[in-house]
């Protein structure tokens, strides 16, 4: 079984392998670029990391077909390290948020991926869409007649090609065709070597030049968990997204300790760190991209572009940049998410909105989950504090209680005061807990509440059905109160 695993992640159709990768890579440059001005870095700084990161997750992540590399939500916790300490203090927060990354790993705190609800990853994705075509509108706003053609023309390749022949992806026809007529007619339109300082040697590992002290730790210590937890969280996301595009499961645990691995050889490399790349991954998967080699390529044909081909990619056209990161946006988008607003229940469309403008309105994706995870807990915790019921039979001189439902914190108030003293007033009290289940301390202290009440006037109460978990929980905080079980 290892060895049919590995077949299919380094040797299934290589030849689809490299080319949905190669469609990655040029989806990355533009991203990658952009990304490394917000952090306050120079462009090859990003794209050195990008080439590291895609070469060391190949071998090391748990999700194959994934692309990690330089990403905007790392670039924006990590831009205020730079602006105050400057680079090296960069690089000495990208080893340690590596080192934190492999120790959530190796924890196997990546089962804490189950806490995100189907509704947080729609609207992180399509958040991200958002963000992603948002981030063309510098190109794309205030352009001349040629920047529209060009914009226009590539996009007819990108959609149309696949009409004709899926041989090549239609994104790297794309490339050729604006890249060849743009030199052919020489067209003055902006290029790459417009975006940026692109690299012009092979990045060099060094330890980061910050002295080892613990004044060092101590302004490193937060932007590296910050960064850590950030880069974490966008992949395990996008590992789920990966998930449900093929079918497939992954590993979380080891692909926090993967780009634990890849952050650290990252930034001992000259590099930013990073974490995974959505609308990247899905063009990867979307053109073939099913296993390990796909990542590899990407990471390897980024450097090869960036300082073997370096007077030729210099010359691509943002245009047609702009127009596959277009479509990036468009693929990664769920516009069924749209027809289910109104089908799914309430709270999970609510949810699913509140995630989207969170994480546009701040361009901070982890922002944007973590309020949608919390605000998926709360409308669980409401709508299962909802299910309690509790229903009285009055007899001569016996008052049953019929407890049915889940007893916990949200619920304990409405179980308390479902208890009438005046009523049970010269009756004995039965409270039938068998249909319901206690979930924690506070649970345990309204039940207790409940018969210390009936006690003070006087009333015999006695409680039966408690299961042998709600009994054990009881039990321990049942120290002056013994609740008699009949």
């Amino acid at each position: 079984m290892q060895f049919s695993s590995i077949r299919r992640d380094w040797s299934a159709n290589p030849m689809r392998e490299m080319l949905a990768g190669a469609v990655a890579t040029f989806a990355l440059i533009p991203e990658v670029i952009a990304f490394s001005f917000v952090a306050g870095v120079d462009p090859q700084i990003g794209l050195f990391a990008s080439f590291v990161i895609g070469i060391v997750i190949a071998f090391t992540g748990g999700r194959p077909a994934m692309i990690s590399a330089a990403a905007g939500s790392v670039a924006l916790v990590a831009a205020p390290l730079v602006h105050t300490h400057e680079l090296p203090y960069l690089f000495a927060a990208g080893l340690l948020a590596g080192m934190f990354q492999i120790a959530f790993g190796l924890l196997r705190l990546g089962v804490l991926m189950r806490f995100v609800s189907k509704s947080v990853r729609t609207g992180f994705v399509n958040a991200l869409a958002i963000l992603i075509f948002a981030a063309q509108l510098p190109h794309i706003i205030g352009g001349d007649w040629l920047a529209y053609g060009m914009l226009a023309g590539g996009l007819a390749v990108i959609y149309l090609v696949p009409r004709i022949t899926t041989a090549i992806p239609s994104p790297l026809i794309c490339i050729l065709v604006l890249t060849a007529a743009s030199i052919s007619l020489q067209l003055p339109v902006m290029t790459i070597a417009d975006l940026g300082r692109l690299p012009d040697s092979l990045p060099i590992f060094s330890w980061p030049s910050v002295p080892i002290t613990l004044e060092t730790l101590t302004i490193i210590a937060g932007p590296a968990l910050a960064i850590a937890m950030v880069g974490l969280m966008e992949s395990m996301m996008t590992a789920s997204v990966v998930d449900d595009l093929t079918g497939t499961p992954s590993s979380k645990n080891r692909e926090c300790i993967g780009l634990g691995i890849a952050n650290t050889a990252a930034s001992l490399f000259g590099g930013i760190a990073g974490c995974g790349m959505i609308g990247q991954t899905v063009s990867n998967v979307k053109y073939g991209g099913r296993g390990r080699l796909s990542t590899l390529f990407a990471g390897a044909f980024l450097l090869v572009l960036m300082v073997l081909l370096k007077p030729w990619v210099s010359q691509v056209p943002v245009a047609a940049l702009v127009a596959i990161m277009v479509m990036v946006s468009i693929d990664t988008f769920d516009w069924s998410s749209l027809k289910t607003l109104v089908v799914h229940p309430k709270m999970s469309s609510a949810v699913m909105a509140v995630t989207v403008i969170v994480t546009v309105s701040s361009s901070n994706l982890a922002l944007g989950v973590t309020v949608g995870v919390l605000l998926s807990g709360v409308f669980f915790t409401f709508k299962v504090a909802r299910l309690l019921r509790i229903e009285t039979a009055v007899g001569v001189d016996r008052l049953t209680y019929k407890v049915a439902g889940q007893v916990f914190f949200a619920s304990a108030d409405v179980f308390v005061d479902a208890f009438d003293i005046e009523e049970a007033i010269g009756k004995l009290v039965h409270i039938d807990v068998s249909q319901a289940h206690f979930w924690d301390i506070t649970a345990a202290a309204a039940l207790d509440k409940v018969v210390e009440r009936f006690k003070a006037h006087g009333i015999v109460t006695q409680v039966s059905g408690l299961n042998e978990a709600s009994a054990t929980l009881i039990g321990r905080l049942d120290g002056s109160t013994k609740l008699k079980e009949v």
